[in-house]
């Protein structure tokens, strides 16, 4: 008290604070007792002081036990805090990562499918050839034709790789039954319009197989990884599928083409 300046001006904005602080400062002091005072309230009701002071020890170890439990307790929950905090950063780092690796297998997998596709629409581009080598020996085969034809637009409609595969079974069905011609009509086989084809259609087969293989491997791969746990937890929260194998729907280039 001897400390404060009476002449000290204190801001209006602050002074209902400063008055609050002091009523609790007071309100704490006057509920308080000092140790002679309870060993006055002790006399009063008969009890020896060495009780009181007992007593007195005894309140103030509990109390402090109280605090440094609290205390404790603080510590331990910031610590909890701090190491959830860390379990999270880690967990979002490894979803980035595992999201990442995915996607990667994901865009090779897009990748050597359109390889894939690119074979596809070189053998499909080679009806039309087909269609001038059969129209050429054998006017009269309009179905043969027609067929070539169709099989041809099945695929360029086909935009998913179901359809494709499905589309992919009618190009090899009109092979096979231009193979079937072939065979029938020797002077057809001996024309160098025939071997120029012959060797196109070989070339992309094998071509073919190949880009299959590549893109079944993908997809394993990638099912591989969205399907085994935990990937399969952030493959589900992205919305990432298991895709299918894309059946072998020709092993063999037919005989006649071969020879």
């Amino acid at each position: 008290m001897d400390n404060l300046n009476p002449q000290q001006r204190i801001p209006e904005e602050i002074a209902p604070e400063v008055l609050e602080l002091a009523s609790r400062y007071y309100g704490n002091h006057s509920q308080s007792y000092s140790t002679a005072e309870l060993v006055a309230a002790g006399k009063e009701v008969d009890i020896p002081v060495e009780f009181i002071q007992q007593a007195i020890e005894d309140v103030q170890k509990r109390h402090q036990q109280e605090q440094a439990a609290q205390q404790k307790f603080a510590h331990l929950r910031q610590r909890l805090l701090i190491t959830g905090a860390g379990i999270l950063a880690a967990l979002t780092v490894w979803t980035g990562w595992t999201y990442n690796v995915i996607q990667g297998r994901s865009s090779k997998m897009e990748a050597t499918w359109a390889q894939v596709e690119n074979q596809l629409q070189r053998r499909a581009d080679l009806i039309p050839n087909l269609v001038n080598v059969t129209q050429a020996f054998a006017k009269q085969e309009q179905e043969l034709v027609a067929l070539l034809v169709r099989s041809r637009q099945a695929y360029l409609q086909a935009a998913t790789p179901e359809e494709k595969a499905e589309a992919t079974a009618q190009v090899n069905q009109a092979i096979e039954r231009f193979s079937s011609y072939a065979i029938a009509h020797p002077q057809l086989q001996s024309s160098q319009l025939f071997t120029n084809l012959q060797y196109e259609l070989t070339g992309t087969e094998n071509r073919l197989a190949v880009e299959r293989m590549r893109y079944n491997q993908a997809v394993q791969a990638y099912n591989q990884k969205i399907q085994s746990f935990p990937n399969s937890l952030v493959a589900n929260v992205f919305g990432f599928e298991k895709q299918e194998f894309f059946p072998v729907t020709n092993t063999d280039v037919p005989k006649v083409l071969q020879e």
